[in-house]
Order: structure tokens, then sequence, then C-alpha cells
């Protein structure tokens, strides 16, 4: 994933999207650029506003955009439920930190939303570094009150966001590839020369490197490497 990620999971009416709607402000307001991802279970009907873009994919367009002014809209069948590397593959901007509803069984940073006449907590979830709830939680866990997103969003800049300062990500085929931290800095280290020994480049904060090749037919076929730094 390129951006940061923190998801917040728990039971159905815990409250997890009013929470989201207050830390967004608090966020954007501290100067993070902040993007949003919502899993649901139900239909997307995301080109139900365009009948076009219906007509492109039945005529075989792998994907549509649907552009007006002021927003886009990206429309993309797939096969199955994808993961959320995935999702976040599709961003073509870079942000300081994605913030994720649902995806609890994905590998990142969590914060359990819970309130006591909502139901159960969720007992399946791995990764969670807090819980936001309105009592607190038994134990030694990391507890606080639905209305702290002050203290939220502290919490999301020391574990989340500052970790990821200095990140580089390659994908092939829009497939995460994993990397060990020399080759990290590897690649960071090589790619930023070269770019900043360029007439005209200055101070690099995100830097997008793209191969396309073509295979034995000399059709192209996209392969992405992306090094942020």
């Amino acid at each position: 994933m390129m951006s940061p990620v923190v998801a917040f999971v728990g039971g159905s009416k815990a409250g997890k999207t009013t929470l989201i709607e207050k830390l967004i402000p608090e966020l954007t307001s501290r100067g993070h650029r902040v993007a949003t991802v919502k899993h649901t279970y139900h239909e997307v009907e995301t080109d139900a506003a365009d009948k076009d873009s219906r007509s492109h994919i039945a005529a075989g367009s792998r994907a549509t955009i649907i552009s007006s002014p002021g927003r886009l809209a990206l429309v993309k069948p797939v096969a199955a439920d994808v993961s959320l590397d995935e999702v976040i593959a599709l961003f073509a901007d870079d942000y300081d930190i994605v913030i994720v509803e649902g995806f609890k069984s994905e590998s990142v940073p969590k914060i359990e939303v819970y309130r006591r006449d909502a139901g159960p907590r969720i007992q399946s979830a791995e990764g969670v570094i807090a819980v936001a709830s309105d009592e607190p939680p038994p134990g030694e866990e990391r507890w606080f009150s639905l209305d702290d997103v002050t203290g939220l969003a502290g919490l999301i800049e020391e574990e989340v966001i500052r970790p990821h300062r200095e990140d580089v990500r390659l994908y092939a085929d829009d497939r995460p590839i994993p990397l060990s931290d020399f080759l990290q800095g590897l690649i960071s280290r090589t790619l930023l020369a070269i770019a900043q020994s360029l007439h005209g480049v200055g101070a690099v904060r995100t830097l997008k490197f793209l191969i396309r090749r073509k295979d034995s037919a000399g059709i192209p076929s996209a392969g992405k490497d992306s090094a942020e730094g």
C-alpha cells in the first residue's frame, strides 16, 4: 500500500462512520491529506449515475471513470471481494493517511469502536492498537472516549503516519511485491538520486516510476514501480 492505513473496526451501529467523520477534519487541520475507504457487503451502484459507464463495461472495458465538474468516480468490475492492498493501489494520488472502515481481517493497524448498547465486541481482529468506546474496556488496553478525536488523531500521527514518513512500495501489474529493508533503501536512494540529478527537479516528496513492457506478441503490458520518500 502506498499510503499508511488505519482501519476502524467494530460491530454494526457501533459508531465507526460517525467517529471517522469527526476525525477527518481533525487530521486535515493538522496538515494531513486524508483519504477514506469503506468496506461493504452490499452491491455498489456507483455507475447508476451514468448509464454510459455500464455500456462501456458491457462492451469490454476493464474499468471506466465518470468525470464531472468537481468529482470523479471509478467503476471497475471485480470477480470477488478484493484485498485492501488492491483497493489502495487504485488511488492515483498519494495521501498521508488512508482511513478504512471495515477490513478487520487485513494486516493493518486497527482501532476498535465499541458502544455498550450496540452489542458485544468483535473477537477476531488482530493488530488493534486502541479501543474507542463509551466506557473503558477491562484490562490494560489503550482506551479513548468516542469524543476524544484529539487523542485519537495524535495516536494515528505517532503510530501510523510518522513510521511511514519514508516508504518504498513495488507493484508488478498492480500486485504488491514484498521488499526487505535493504531493498527499500537501495531503490529509494538510487531513484531519488537519479531524479534529483535532473534539471529542474527540486526536493522530492513522492517519486513514482512506471515501466511498461511488451509481451511476446508485442503488446504493451503494464508493470508499475513506485518509490516514495
